[in-house]
């Protein structure tokens, strides 16, 4: 693992490496991994779980991203992507549509070197039907 450095380049065709923070309805909230592959594809793996008192919240999500324009500092991709949800007491979940899939375009930016923002804006698909327009936002660190 090389650590970013602004004077290195950050390999467009090599497998590229996140960890971060990310928040969306479609395809989950909390820790989440990043995985940009040579080439156009990567794949992100999201997941958070709190307790409190007897109430238990969590949820896993996973989404690919294939990127339409990308420099060494910025990109713009179409993503596709699902989660699943949970929240409630007793193995109860109390949430009406605990499904949720999602389709969009996003772009991703370097703030430092090694730090990115990504912002998307996904259709996002509800299993009771409900069919939304809805913002995710996430921060990754990259090892070149």
């Amino acid at each position: 693992v090389v650590l970013p450095d602004k004077h290195q380049p950050t390999g467009l065709h090599d497998h590229v490496f996140g960890l971060g923070l990310f928040g969306g309805a479609a395809t989950g909230f909390g820790l989440s991994f990043r995985h940009h592959l040579p080439g156009s594809f990567s794949y992100q793996l999201t997941g958070g779980i709190i307790k409190i008192d007897n109430r238990l919240s969590y949820d896993i999500g996973a989404e690919g991203q294939y990127d339409l324009v990308r420099t060494t500092s910025s990109r713009f991709f179409v993503a596709g992507g699902a989660g699943h949800y949970y929240s409630g007491k007793s193995g109860t979940n109390s949430l009406k549509a605990p499904t949720r899939y999602g389709f969009g375009v996003g772009g991703e930016f370097a703030m430092t070197p090694g730090l990115h923002t990504m912002v998307e804006a996904l259709f996002t698909f509800f299993s009771d039907g409900t069919i939304l327009p809805l913002p995710q936002l996430g921060f990754h660190y990259y090892f070149y």
